[in-house]
């Protein structure tokens, strides 16, 4: 049964490291908050999207590896070279989840328009299908953010899907030049408020209102990002529920 309003979780986590090699991970506990709030029951279906790094094989074996022997119902659409499933509206529409992996938010938000996929997405979304994903696959739902997709240099990014109408820092805690170049986006106007995520933290929207915050450690946090009249840059921060 599909969630009762149009929700994306945009996150920076996903699965975490069984420590048993470098394929081996498990699903985080936002896979169990997104099959709740799709109201999937016992046993949810997911699929993953994994075009920000060009459909990469090894990230859908960590994928599958992952979900194996759990109640989900793992699945994966690829593009690369052509899509691995013959109707892939009634495919994406079938699903209770969606999940969108990390990479390249560039390269991901081209390659979907390309195939008409972000169309095909937003019916999904509005029908009801749980929609999130990790970094990339966080940053895309907005109008954009701090990314890595043209150089080691971060940049910013202001050509995302834009459904949910704010900017979106991922990694925040993570990696140096996130915060700095997050309220330079703000501050100058590139960018309008923005929510941004430790690592660890996930964003809940109901249709395109933030109603939580969600972390899967303690310790860390969301933030919102605005600029003020005098054009200073105000951070306020967000305290997440923990999940089990």
């Amino acid at each position: 049964m599909p969630a009762s309003a149009p929700t994306i979780v945009a996150t920076s986590m996903g699965f975490s490291s069984r420590r048993r090699g470098p394929y081996d991970a498990q699903p985080g506990p936002v896979f169990d908050l997104m099959a709740e709030l799709a109201q999937a029951g016992d046993a949810p279906r997911i699929c993953y999207l994994n075009q920000a790094v060009g459909d990469q094989p090894t990230s859908f074996t960590v994928f599958y590896g992952a979900f194996a022997g759990t109640r989900f119902r793992p699945s994966h659409l690829a593009l690369f070279p052509m899509p691995n499933v013959e109707d892939v509206r009634a495919h994406l529409l079938a699903q209770d989840i969606i999940w969108v992996g990390g990479g390249s938010v560039a390269n991901l938000c081209a390659v979907w328009r390309a195939h008409g996929l972000d169309e095909i997405l937003h019916e999904c979304w509005q029908a009801g299908v749980v929609l999130g994903g990790v970094s990339a696959g966080s940053i895309c739902w907005h109008l954009g953010g701090a990314t890595d997709s043209f150089g080691p240099t971060l940049r910013g990014f202001t050509d995302g899907l834009g459904w949910l109408p704010y900017g979106n820092g991922v990694h925040y805690d993570g990696e140096e030049q996130r915060r700095p170049l997050m309220h330079k986006l703000v501050g100058d106007g590139t960018l309008p408020v923005s929510h941004c995520t430790d690592d660890g933290v996930g964003l809940v929207y109901r249709g395109t209102r933030l109603v939580e915050a969600v972390a899967d450690r303690e310790g860390v946090a969301a933030y919102e990002v605005s600029r003020a009249e005098d054009g200073s840059v105000r951070e306020t921060r967000i305290e997440p529920r923990l999940l089990g």
